[in-house]
């Protein structure tokens, strides 16, 4: 019995809490840690219902980027709305005529796009200096832009660096507490 596509539900591999990153030996990436699920839904889904599941699965809300069937996880696609959910599934429609095949997602939290204002200085204005002696007992008094400075950012950690005894490995110390640095292929992690 052949089950036409239209009616049959679509499965994605949902991957999330963990990274991508390159596998020792070759370089390749995979995704290393964190849990991964199936989630089977029906072919009509819409996107803001397939991110509602998806964020009920993880517990929070996310963002879906997907891997395409031909490309490695290094090409992932982010998407954002319906019709990103549909050439995504008639992509993997293309290739998997022949067998079914699940469709590969990697949950994100959503960055953040909230920028923190910058600071305002309190001027001196003329109605401030002739309040009553009420209102400015209630009210700290703004201070001159002049006379006042900005706080200083606070100095990083001191790290030093210290050749350990396992070959290829570097101890960092930082306040009292050890970082080993492992040389990871063509990086140091």
């Amino acid at each position: 019995m052949v089950t036409s596509p239209t009616n049959s539900s679509i499965k994605f591999l949902c991957s999330y809490g963990g990274k991508i990153l390159p596998r020792y030996p070759d370089g390749k990436l995979r995704y290393n840690g964190g849990h991964t699920r199936v989630l089977a839904v029906p072919r009509s889904v819409s996107f803001s219902q397939l991110t509602s599941k998806m964020a009920e699965m993880c517990g929070s809300t996310v963002t879906i980027r997907c891997q395409l069937p031909t490309e490695d996880l290094d090409a992932l696609v982010s998407v954002t709305s319906d019709e990103d959910l549909a050439n995504l599934i008639e992509e993997y429609d293309l290739v998997s005529s022949s067998s079914p095949m699940k469709i590969r997602v990697f949950l994100n939290p959503p960055k953040s796009t909230t920028i923190a204002p910058p600071p305002q200085l309190a001027l001196p204005s003329s109605s401030s200096t002739t309040s009553s002696s009420s209102s400015s007992s209630s009210n700290s008094s703004p201070r001159s832009p002049s006379t006042s400075k900005p706080p200083l950012p606070p100095s990083p950690p001191r790290l030093t660096m210290v050749k350990n005894q396992c070959y290829g490995c570097y101890v960092v110390h930082r306040n009292s507490r050890n970082m080993y640095l492992v040389h990871n292929g063509n990086h140091w992690q």
